[in-house]
């Protein structure tokens, strides 16, 4: 059995009023979640939905405009992806999903080994998500036409390292 992790795919991201708006890019791959969304439900995997949720003062916006403030619109899931009640919801205030987070002894409990990321963005959260996911031992796979970024240079960076230095299956 697998796990689908969902990063990220939040209004301040997706939207184009969003606090920080990856671009048509990111819209671009909600069909394709949505559907890995669907495929992973009707097969028995877990969907795991990764939320950024950040306090008003969190050291991340030294770098990056302030985004996803907890409790607010701009950090809850698009509603194309609007998540059911069997799925997980898991929030972060840094990059990798793992990091002082609870997922990976929920994904353990769960008995889940090999996790499916998608979402945004290629070169931040979905990196360093799937880098400490293959440090704890997970198999790994990314599709393409599920993660974006605001860069296509970073993005194909991204899915370079991932694939070439991580062991990530990269479809």
């Amino acid at each position: 059995m697998h796990a689908l992790l969902v990063i990220d795919m939040l209004n301040d991201f997706l939207l184009p009023e969003g606090k920080l708006y990856v671009g048509s890019a990111g819209r671009n791959i909600i069909s394709f979640i949505r559907d890995r969304i669907k495929e992973c439900r009707k097969t028995g995997g877990k969907v795991v939905y990764i939320c950024d949720s950040h306090r008003n003062d969190d050291a991340e916006f030294a770098m990056f405009p302030p985004h996803c403030l907890q409790g607010t619109a701009g950090s809850q899931v698009v509603d194309e992806l609007a998540p059911s009640q069997e799925d997980i919801l898991i929030v972060k205030r840094r990059y990798s999903a793992f990091f002082a987070t609870d997922l990976d002894p929920t994904l353990r409990e769960l008995g889940l080994t090999h996790l499916v990321l998608t979402g945004v963005c290629t070169n931040i959260c979905v990196l360093y998500t799937a880098a400490d996911a293959r440090n704890l031992g997970y198999q790994v796979t990314v599709f393409r036409e599920g993660v974006a970024s605001f860069s296509t240079e970073a993005h194909s960076f991204a899915l370079g390292e991932m694939g070439q230095v991580l062991g990530v299956t990269v479809k």
